[in-house]
């Protein structure tokens, strides 16, 4: 199955959870920013969470499928339509042969998801499918969505290909020139990461913590840091109090890692994002738990943001409950495909 790019959107890129065990190479994971919306949007379609996914920021593409497709749409909310039909978020939709979709403005969030029954089928590169565009792995080709591309996709899990057959069936006995056709449940947001609110990310001190003058660290919880528009997939810079070590600091680079708090010469934090740099050599005032990096992947440039520490033991306890959450939501998702009840 294929889908034709008319448009390819601001920055659309063939992602998934990234490449592992090249640190030492000098390569980094990358991947997906929000990996909990891309995550939801693979449960959605039925393909396990290492399937590719199209990463679309602030702006979406425009899709003509040339056969029906089973897709969902999470994260960012870029008012998606299907022949100025809306398209629903977080909860499987099929698209049907000869429709196109578009995307327009960007309401809440900065980055949408975009899953297909089956993930997207480009050649793994080091054993990821994720597009790095600074070094050209990857992807299609290493870069961003160009008009005329041509997206394939593999083949749907048995639980998809029973479902998509079956809202074939329906539509064709209720309404045979329906785009569109999607269940009426899906994930609430008591389910998901909190996207809308004032962001206040939850982070523990690292072992440079201590060399900060104390009022600086109390700046750092204190305050609010504004989310700069130079911020990308490497690093969100923030602008905000100074921060100042109580002495100079001189020494060799040391590993980083997703959600890292770096802090250079100037005292404006950096947060390493997915395309961080393996080795750094700043002093790291704190790490972002990982149940928050996908609120900062959805973050706009102007956001405010507001940091609260907490330990390391509870930062690993809101993991767990996390990945438990999601996997059962997966069997329920699982469960929900293989019946037929509230199709819209």
């Amino acid at each position: 199955m294929s889908i034709e790019v008319i448009r390819p959107g601001l920055l659309s890129t063939v992602q998934d959870e990234g490449r592992t065990g090249y640190r030492r190479y000098g390569i980094h994971p990358g991947g997906v920013m929000d990996t909990f919306a891309a995550r939801a949007a693979n449960m959605l379609v039925g393909n396990s969470r290492h399937a590719a996914v199209l990463e679309m920021t602030m702006t979406g593409p425009e899709l003509r499928f040339q056969e029906s497709q089973l897709i969902s749409l999470c994260g960012a909310d870029l008012t998606a339509t299907v022949d100025h039909l809306h398209v629903p978020l977080w909860r499987p939709v099929l698209v049907r042969a000869g429709s196109v979709l578009k995307f327009g403005q960007c309401r809440h969030g900065l980055r949408g998801y975009l899953a297909f029954a089956g993930g997207i089928a480009v050649p793994e590169v080091m054993g990821s499918r994720s597009t790095d565009l600074k070094t050209a792995l990857g992807g299609l080709e290493g870069r961003a969505l160009r008009v005329a591309d041509l997206l394939s996709t593999g083949e749907p899990s048995d639980e998809a290909q029973g479902w998509i057959q079956r809202m074939e069936k329906h539509a064709e006995k209720s309404d045979p020139g329906r785009r569109i056709l999607a269940p009426a449940w899906f994930l609430s947001e008591r389910e998901r990461p909190d996207y809308y609110g004032q962001p206040v990310i939850r982070v523990m001190e690292s072992k440079d913590s201590s060399l900060f003058s104390e009022g600086s660290l109390g700046q750092f919880y204190a305050e609010k840091y504004v989310l700069s528009p130079q911020s990308d997939r490497m690093g969100y810079r923030l602008q905000g109090s100074r921060l100042e070590l109580d002495q100079p600091l001189d020494r060799l680079s040391e590993a980083v890692t997703y959600g890292t708090v770096q802090v250079p010469p100037d005292g404006q934090p950096i947060i390493l994002m997915a395309d961080h740099q393996t080795i750094g050599g700043y002093p790291v005032i704190a790490q972002v738990a990982r149940v928050d990096m996908p609120i900062l992947a959805q973050a706009k440039p102007g956001t405010r943001i507001a940091f609260k520490q907490i330990t390391h033991d509870q930062a690993r306890q809101l993991y767990m409950e996390q990945e438990r959450n999601m996997q059962l939501m997966d069997k329920l998702i699982r469960r929900r495909m293989a019946e037929m009840e509230g199709v819209q």
